[in-house]
């Protein structure tokens, strides 16, 4: 095992690496590679990993966070995009023999058949990675949606992103986005990231968002489907209440009596926004309709 000063998450030995593979960075990936060892130790660290665990992670770029990984877990299973870096991996990852570099987009893969691949003795499992901004909502959506085998994810995500999927109910950065997050897991920031500890420097400042993955949705609804269209709808346009948006988004304005009669049959106040619900709210109003289109299908 290398020692560490030999650990790649710092500048020198970044530049070291890119010039020995004459690497350029690519904007279409939004590669921006992590150079600061404790911020590394810090995401490391809130994923609670151990030897009996595995770590997958997205996007590993030149190894700094993947090699603090190796250390910290049983098995790694990293998936890398960009064929480019697949030798300077293999480089900078030689010490390790826990690790398994796939090259391939993670919102193409099937990711069930990954793990039992690559980790078939592995029950706890974690996501660790630092996102590219472009891509993060619907990486996150795939790992949640697809109901994978995951105790945490932890990532390095765009701090305004990572406050949005924590918000709660009331506050200017919730939305469908935090719902649809919190619907599969707890989410908390567990740290700010300035931008200068990037190689390039992004634009903005990231954050490391922890999410700890429940055993079954925070809230029981019986179409999954149809609570998320409700989400959406509820937060259509931010500024119009939870009735107005209802109607123009779900309903049609021709059933205004029917989304007043729906709103008063869940206590709701139809001047209210949809920022201002929670997840119980929304599933409390989801369910009942979906009631109602059932007692209608039924004809009863």
């Amino acid at each position: 095992m290398p020692s560490q000063s030999k650990d790649i998450a710092t500048p020198s030995r970044t530049r070291e690496l890119l010039e020995k593979y004459g690497f350029s960075f690519k904007k279409s990936l939004g590669q921006n590679f992590l150079v600061d060892p404790n911020i590394l130790h810090s995401i490391v660290s809130a994923a609670d990993l151990s030897k009996e665990k595995a770590a997958v992670e997205v996007g590993p770029g030149i190894g700094a966070l993947t090699e603090r990984l190796c250390r910290a877990a049983g098995r790694v299973l990293a998936i890398e995009i960009d064929q480019r870096l697949l030798p300077i991996l293999e480089d900078s990852l030689s010490p390790y023999d826990n690790v398994q570099v796939v090259h391939g987009d993670v919102l193409k893969l099937d990711l069930h058949r990954l793990l039992a691949e690559y980790l078939p003795d592995c029950s706890r499992i974690s996501v660790v990675a630092n996102l590219p901004y472009y891509v993060t909502s619907p990486i996150l959506m795939k790992l949640l949606e697809e109901r994978l085998p995951l105790e945490h994810i932890v990532v390095m995500i765009q701090k305004e992103v990572a406050d949005r999927i924590a918000a709660q109910p009331g506050s200017k950065d919730y939305g469908s986005l935090s719902v649809a997050v919190q619907f599969y897991a707890e989410a908390e920031v567990t740290m700010t990231v300035p931008a200068n500890v990037f190689i390039p420097k992004p634009n903005v400042d990231s954050a490391v968002l922890k999410l700890s993955l429940r055993e079954r949705p925070a809230v029981e609804v019986a179409d999954e489907k149809l609570f998320f269209r409700v989400v959406r709808a509820s937060f259509a346009q931010r500024r119009k209440t939870l009735y107005n948006n209802l109607l123009h988004n779900l309903f049609g304005k021709e059933n205004r009596e029917q989304v007043t009669a729906l709103l008063m049959a869940v206590d709701l106040d139809p001047m209210r926004r949809g920022e201002t619900l929670s997840l119980a709210e929304f599933a409390r109003l989801t369910n009942e309709i979906d009631r109602l289109r059932t007692t209608r299908q039924s004809g009863s």
